[in-house]
């Protein structure tokens, strides 16, 4: 955990951590905080990922005569190793409000390490914050599905079909909080995985970033900077969110060919998503339904194999539509179960 505050001199300083971070990490949270960006776009709270440490920044701004004299704003940073803003906002705000009424970080520190070994902590406004309030199935299920497919419909199904070949998918919003709403739901689409360290949120075109972004497979990931689209290095599959357009990148266009096995999963995903009656949950659970026919099918296609792996050989000879061998062929090497 970590301060950094703006004086009224408009200086941002890096007050305190624990416990230490490394000089890399900590030149990224910085350039994430907002009181570096001259008070042009103020959020109160973003989060990310890098090195595998998720990290969760909460910004104040100080109004009223307090024991932080002459700090203008300031933010709290919790890094930790799962995925759950809600619980990281919830206790963040607790943290600042301690930190504006003492004006110290012992107080804060103590409520912390209180959180780390018991789970629970007590604040003086707002009763108590326990952590057995905030499941990660929650953290999971917090964003709506069913708003990708209202804006997407269709054309949801590239989404899908990079996801589940494990491609890279850049995002681009120029505010950051569309960015963070969006994103944190496409994991939900591959539920079979629950795996949402594929996110990136929160990215800057900076070298540390980049480096770390090119380490994973396939990712999700999200810029505000509208130049990432020109970085065809960088995605397989580009969203412009404001825009509604998806772009599949040249070099993915084979692996990401689309026939009547894509259009049938379409429709069952704008049909299930466009039902009033059925909630987000419910949405994905009709997606992870049909998502574990196709996997069994694929399982069955591999344990009929040598080694339980397929081959392209083993696939042609069982006569698939071009495109659908095709997904089958790159679905099996995204689950391992293809003989290289």
């Amino acid at each position: 955990m970590s301060s950094q505050e703006k004086d009224v001199n408009g200086d941002t300083l890096w007050v305190w951590c624990y416990p230490s971070v490394g000089d890399e990490l900590r030149e990224v949270l910085l350039s994430k905080c907002c009181l570096t960006h001259d008070g042009r776009d103020f959020h109160t709270f973003v989060f990310g990922q890098f090195c595998r440490t998720w990290y969760y920044i909460t910004t104040m701004e100080v109004q009223e005569p307090t024991a932080l004299n002459k700090v203008t704003h300031f933010s709290v940073v919790v890094t930790a190793k799962d995925f759950n803003p809600e619980k990281y906002a919830a206790l963040s705000r607790i943290l600042c409000r301690m930190y504006v009424k003492h004006g110290s970080p012992v107080k804060m520190m103590e409520a912390y390490i209180t959180v780390l070994t018991k789970g629970i902590c007590q604040s003086d406004e707002n009763g108590s914050f326990l952590i057995k309030d905030y499941d990660v199935r929650k953290a999971y299920l917090a964003g709506s599905v069913k708003d990708v497919v209202s804006q997407f419909g269709m054309e949801t199904i590239i989404l899908y079909t990079a996801l589940m070949l494990k491609k890279r998918i850049v995002v681009h919003h120029p505010r950051i909080e569309a960015l963070l709403e969006f994103t944190r739901v496409l994991p939900a689409f591959v539920w079979h995985r629950k795996d949402w360290s594929i996110l990136h949120p929160y990215v800057h075109l900076s070298d540390a970033e980049l480096e770390d972004l090119k380490k994973c497979p396939g990712y999700i990931a999200g810029f505000v900077n509208p130049e990432v689209s020109n970085r065809t290095d960088l995605f397989d599959v580009f969203v412009n969110l404001p825009d509604s357009t998806i772009t599949v990148s040249q070099s993915a266009k084979e692996a990401m060919a689309m026939g009547k096995l894509h259009k049938d999963i379409g429709q069952l995903i704008v049909e299930s998503a466009e039902d009033v009656e059925k909630s987000d949950s419910q949405v994905i659970k009709d997606i992870s339904v049909k998502t574990k026919e196709i996997l069994a099918n694929l399982v069955a296609l591999a344990d009929e194999c040598e080694d339980s792996k397929i081959t392209l050989e083993g696939l042609k000879q069982r006569h698939f539509p071009p495109a659908t061998e095709n997904f089958l062929f790159h679905l099996a090497a995204a689950e391992q179960l293809l003989r290289i």
